[in-house]
């Protein structure tokens, strides 16, 4: 079996739990993943708590066929797991996270369409999808996250929550985290928020990107 030691599992562990300590996600309503190289990937259990996951329930498994090494049955959504990370090799975390301002935005029959009302939105996460409600667990809600994720670092889901994507679990969790502002600041204005301009966009991207 590849090398997967200790220190990994620790890792990949606490990440999960930090997920819970910001409030990302209740029980087990999101999973998480980590490419540890070319080769391996870490996945939480299906069924897991993230602010409650230990060793045993962190999946050991290839991400180029999908296979698993440690009899650990991987998150029932590990089809986008292992879909993004074949064709995002610049993506090594994955996390699917269910907040409360991001995920009432994302039940509302219309869901805004424009989150630039703070800076960190087109700075650290770029444009963001909507995708229609696909029953959870399904290939068809794999396939259709999977293409959103080749354009994309952060797609809602609608009536269901969000997935977000970065190089490491410190920008999963700080993309994660500045969206839910930005829907709570949403949310509490009534949908009422000045968005960013094109024009404040474009100078923060002159100015700002070169301190990232």
């Amino acid at each position: 079996m590849p090398i997967v030691t200790d220190s990994h599992l620790k890792i990949f562990v606490e990440a999960a739990h930090r997920v819970g300590t910001h409030q990302l996600l209740l029980c087990s309503s999101g999973n998480l993943s980590w490419r540890l190289n070319d080769d391996i990937l870490l996945i939480s259990q299906t069924g897991s708590w993230l602010p409650y996951l230990n060793k045993d329930q962190v999946c050991i498994s290839r991400h180029s066929d999908g296979m698993v090494i440690n009899n650990v049955e991987p998150s029932m959504d590990s089809g986008f797991h292992f879909g993004i990370m074949r064709q995002r090799k610049d993506v090594n975390v994955i996390l699917h996270f269910q907040s409360l301002y991001a995920t009432t935005l994302a039940c509302l029959p219309d869901p805004p369409v424009n989150y630039n009302v703070i800076s960190e939105i087109p700075l650290y996460i770029g444009e963001i999808e909507t995708l229609p409600y696909i029953c959870p667990g399904s290939p068809a809600l794999a396939l259709k996250v999977t293409d959103s994720m080749k354009t994309h670092d952060l797609v809602v889901l609608r009536n269901h929550g969000q997935v977000v994507v970065g190089k490491n679990f410190d920008d999963v969790i700080q993309k994660a985290l500045f969206f839910e502002l930005a829907c709570g600041i949403i949310l509490r204005s009534n949908n009422q928020a000045v968005r960013l301009t094109p024009e404040q966009i474009s100078e923060m991207d002159k100015y700002m990107k070169r301190m990232l």
